[in-house]
């Protein structure tokens, strides 16, 4: 090797490692802007209300107040609220994966007519703001299905295909699976549900979990519909039972931020779980070999 290209080779070098460390130090900045306000307000729920207004402010708590926890249970309802959302997400997730899988499956694999119609439908769905559908949705609900009080209107959605996006992801994976499987499995005598079950979804289980998850996150965040078609408070979900909990303390900050974290605590638990599927299929890497 010359002395040319080996001091090229070198540049090479220290520009990618030059390169590699601007991009590291972006990606731990960004992570800190991301992580800054949960840390907050979990420092938070450890103080005093004194402490809290004092300033200049401090970043750690002068004592560890996790009693400030046991008082917030005392007074917050979390694990009633906690099954209450589980009545809801519980069947939606199931049901909204199982029904997404199927209508990806039929836009993906299946010939019938109108199809390219009903897809662009399907689609175009997507771009309508929910707001848009607020009103005439709880009309039908509640005067013409008299579902008043009640957590269908919530979950009952789900099980008509589980949301344009979702059955839009699952085409998608679908789609990167080779069309010759499916005929080398109906030379041998499989049906169209035998090819779903045996072939197709063992290669989309990551893109599943990711659906799962999506319902997950928008039911537990979901704070405008809970409060449309949920009036008992004895039927509360935690995004409402908190709404309901920060406006009895009103100044009482730390209690308000200790319901706060055990509010968003089983969401990051459950993503967590869920996280290598959820990386692999949002990224849609499709059919392995």
């Amino acid at each position: 090797m010359s002395m040319a290209a080996h001091r090229k080779m070198k540049s090479r070098k220290r520009s990618e490692m030059a390169a590699n460390i601007v991009s590291f130090i972006i990606v731990i900045l960004l992570a800190f802007v991301v992580l800054f306000p949960i840390w907050w307000i979990f420092r938070t729920s450890l103080m005093t209300n004194a402490e809290i207004y004092k300033y200049p402010p401090s970043f750690l708590p002068e004592k560890w107040l996790f009693s400030n926890y046991k008082k917030a249970l005392e007074v917050f309802k979390f694990w009633k609220y906690f099954f209450n959302t589980m009545k809801i997400i519980v069947p939606a997730c199931l049901a909204g994966t199982f029904t997404a899988t199927i209508c990806g499956y039929a836009f993906a694999r299946l010939r019938f007519r109108g199809k390219k119609f009903i897809w662009t439908l399907c689609v175009g769905s997507m771009l309508l703001p929910p707001m848009v559908t607020l009103i005439p949705l709880y009309i039908m609900w509640t005067r013409g299905l008299g579902l008043h009080d009640s957590y269908l209107p919530l979950i009952l959605p789900y099980f008509c295909g589980g949301g344009a996006f979702n059955i839009f992801l699952i085409r998608q994976f679908i789609m990167t699976i080779p069309k010759e499987l499916d005929e080398a499995a109906t030379i041998d005598g499989a049906g169209r549900f035998r090819i779903l079950f045996n072939i197709i979804l063992p290669a989309i289980k990551s893109a599943m979990i990711v659906v799962a998850l999506f319902i997950f996150i928008g039911l537990w965040n979901d704070l405008l519909q809970q409060m449309v078609y949920i009036n008992s408070s004895d039927k509360f979900t935690i995004a409402l039972g908190l709404t309901n909990f920060r406006g009895q303390l009103k100044q009482d900050w730390s209690l308000t931020m200790c319901a706060t974290c055990l509010s968003f605590a089983p969401g990051v638990i459950f993503y967590l779980i869920g996280q290598k599927y959820f990386v692999e299929g949002i990224t849609m890497t499709g059919m392995k070999n």
